[in-house]
């Protein structure tokens, strides 16, 4: 049974007209159409989320709007013949926290068409440790794969490799058996990040520069998640053949470069829709990550935060003191 009301964190425009965020309580009735209700139990805080719930970033399209791109729970009411009460859940991307409200609420009602469920293995603490970040993490490292590139064609570079996607970039492709580069510009992550299975460690500032059309050619792929000078740089050093799965901007949108190494080296760039990902692709993406993320490692890869905390760790992740994954304790 639902209670009357329940807590969410939701984004309004203030009096001056800038996107703020305050702990509300919500009813059932405040909630978006859907055929299935979930009880939230667990999310994450992701780059998105902190950049949508601090303000920096305008992630919403529309306000009011709870935030929290993922979410994990137990379906409580269902109309979908597809959804039983009591079944374990999980949702990522599909608009959530931008379009729909999302999953930092108690309650959140969902089209079953965008549910998976619960990997048995994981449960919804390490699903949402996993998250959009290993989800997207696992979307490169397919489309990698999908075109071609191999262990034995030479190592791989993973950009922005203290945060999530980057740290399961690098523990996916190293327990696949490719020779992992991971950059980062923090020193404090080095030894974390030859845990995850990084062979080698690049300083952010080595690709972060203004590049030359080509350079020497190191990498065989590239998962990349900086965008910006990096992802240039990464481009005129990647070899004859190789692909670049871009899925993420922290470093910068735009992409200033020139198509030598389109042209020259038949370099490939892939571009990672995790957001709007189909659903059959989805589950194979999930069904890879529940077989291929180590437990022991996946331990090591995230902290978790009580519902309360959230606004705290957001200020932390935004001013980069985050590695790895944010586990959201909704409610228990």
């Amino acid at each position: 049974m639902i209670p009357e009301s329940f807590p969410a964190y939701v984004l309004r425009k203030d009096d001056a007209g800038q996107t703020v965020t305050a702990k509300e309580e919500l009813s059932a009735s405040d909630l978006p159409d859907g055929d299935v209700l979930v009880r939230v139990t667990h999310s994450s805080l992701n780059y998105k989320d902190g950049l949508a719930v601090t303000g920096k970033g305008k992630i919403a399209r529309s306000l009011p709007m709870v935030a929290g791109i993922d979410l994990a729970g137990t379906v409580v009411e269902s109309s979908s013949p597809d959804w039983s009460v009591g079944e374990s859940v999980l949702s990522n991307g599909w608009g959530l926290g931008e379009e729909r409200f999302g999953g930092f609420a108690h309650y959140a009602r969902v089209e079953g068409s965008r549910l998976l469920r619960t990997p048995d293995s994981l449960g919804p603490e390490l699903a949402m440790a996993i998250g959009t970040g290993g989800y997207t993490a696992m979307l490169g490292v397919m489309a990698l794969e999908d075109h071609g590139v191999r262990p034995s064609d030479g190592p791989v570079l993973v950009t922005g490799a203290g945060g999530g996607v980057g740290g399961f970039s690098v523990h996916l492709l190293a327990k696949a058996g490719y020779e992992v580069a991971a950059v980062t510009g923090r020193t404090s992550v080095h030894d974390y990040l030859k845990t995850l299975g990084a062979a080698s460690i690049v300083e952010r500032g080595e690709l972060d520069r203004d590049s030359k059309p080509l350079e020497s050619d190191r990498w065989a792929g590239v998962v990349d998640a900086v965008g910006g000078r990096t992802l240039a740089t990464a481009m005129a050093q990647t070899r004859r053949g190789g692909a670049i799965a871009v899925c993420g901007n922290a470093g910068g949108f735009r992409l200033e470069t020139t198509v030598f190494p389109l042209i020259l080296r038949g370099v490939a760039l892939l571009g990672i829709d995790s957001n709007y990902c189909p659903i059959e692709r989805r589950r194979e993406a999930w069904k890879r990550l529940a077989a291929d993320v180590d437990r022991s490692t996946l331990d090591e890869m995230y902290e978790t935060v009580p519902f309360d905390g959230l606004m705290a760790c957001a200020d932390r992740l935004m001013a980069g003191d985050v590695r790895g994954r944010v586990v959201v304790l909704v409610q228990d």
